[in-house]
């Protein structure tokens, strides 16, 4: 197990009060916060080495090169990649996805298509794949949930046809925490002919991840969720794809010859990484992979685990919190949504924060199809990440007491 008191001395921002409370982050899964690491790392290359990439014959342009180059290594190793040339640099998740669609779905997909999803998507994956379908006459399809709020695949088989074109699904939920069985919807998926894309913004920051034995054609995944920078996110594809595939943006650095009438494209990853990359923020997420590997990814998940069971218990005992998701820890995260009572969510946070120094997540969290399912228009959610302890939930439970008496 990892030693907690030690990983906080990294994070200063945890030494800040929040209306004269410590402050206790719980908004893990929107964002993580930085350790001085990263930080260091960016302050570093910024001070020492900063120059554009793939231009510069100079020893900065070349040191840059490096560096950003490592970084998409260490993506590559740390979803067991096939080679790095399979990681393509995006701003974040949503874009990583929003390329596949461009790129692969509006060059192959048809009308009477079909593309199949879940209920239970972020619109990052969700929205792309409705204006796809509007766009080419396909027909968008949801693998709905079971009363624990699984995904119900039971009718898997008729969900997924030969039809089928696309499936993309959530490998967690950020709403319910759970963790989907993408491998079994991805053998159905290939055994009809379709691809498997996979929205990973939730697992890899805390859970092993191998997109070779997953068997994913791409995942998409975001820096600043496993404490390295926003801005930063990455797709892996299967090679022979990204090489099959047109270049999403145009311009500087993804072509390899222009001519006034046409234009060749660079070999992938570059190819889609047109322009200027976000060469500082590959290389702070490289420090926060480094960081994530010394402490072990498995270490992540059985903490966040333990915290996750001991919280599921703890608001078990209030009668006036309904846990929204499965209540016990098979395929589960440290994503806990609740209601309570007829308490706004919004009203929620705010007395967290203000009584109690606590930051939570209060909306739709960006799946608003997922609440109307589920008959609701908003919760409240924590979530956990390496940095956080016991003590910080029971915090929240005697913070949830307080806010109960004070309405």
């Amino acid at each position: 197990m990892i030693d907690v008191n030690k990983i906080r001395e990294d994070f200063p921002i945890l030494k800040r009060k929040i209306h004269g409370k410590q402050l206790i982050y719980l908004d893990n899964a929107a964002t993580t916060q930085k350790p001085i690491q990263v930080v260091e790392a960016i302050k570093d290359a910024y001070l020492n080495y900063n120059a554009n990439i793939h231009r510069s014959i100079h020893t900065l342009g070349e040191e840059a090169t490096e560096k950003y180059e490592d970084a998409h290594r260490k993506v590559a190793e740390l979803v067991n990649a096939k080679t790095w040339r399979e990681i393509v640099f995006v701003k974040n998740a949503t874009e990583a996805l929003n390329l596949v669609m461009y790129s692969w779905g509006m060059n192959n997909i048809r009308q009477g298509d079909e593309i199949v999803i879940t209920i239970m998507e972020h619109h990052a994956n969700l929205v792309p794949w409705q204006q796809l379908a509007k766009k080419k006459g396909a027909k968008l399809k949801y693998i709905k949930l079971t009363e624990d709020y699984r995904l119900d695949l039971s009718e898997l088989d008729k969900v997924i046809t030969d039809k089928t074109k696309i499936v993309s699904v959530t490998h967690v939920s950020n709403v319910l925490g759970v963790i989907n069985p993408v491998k079994e919807i991805g053998k159905v998926a290939h055994e009809r002919g379709a691809i498997l894309v996979i929205d990973g913004a939730q697992s890899v920051p805390r859970m092993k991840v191998d997109v070779r034995e997953l068997n994913a054609d791409f995942y998409a995944f975001s820096g600043h969720k496993m404490l390295g920078p926003t801005g930063i996110g990455a797709l892996y594809g299967k090679e022979e794809l990204l090489e099959s595939m047109e270049p999403f943006l145009y311009g500087g650095d993804m072509i390899r010859e222009v001519k006034l009438d046409d234009s060749t494209w660079n070999d992938i990853p570059w190819k889609f990484e047109a322009g200027t990359p976000n060469i500082i923020g590959g290389i702070g997420w490289s420090a926060a992979i480094e960081y994530i590997n010394k402490i072990g990814i498995q270490n992540i998940f059985k903490h966040e685990e333990k915290l996750t069971k001991y919280a599921l218990e703890r608001l078990s005992e209030l009668d006036f919190i309904e846990i929204i998701g499965p209540r016990d820890l098979k395929d589960r995260t440290g994503v806990i949504s609740f209601t309570f009572d007829d308490v706004h969510p919004h009203d929620v946070s705010m007395f967290l924060d203000q009584l109690g120094g606590i930051a939570v997540r209060a909306g739709h969290h960006c799946a608003q199809p997922l609440m109307r399912y589920l008959g609701l228009t908003a919760t409240t959610r924590v979530s956990f990440y390496l940095y956080n302890t016991i003590q910080e939930v029971d915090v929240l439970v005697d913070t949830l007491k307080a806010i109960r008496k004070v309405l």
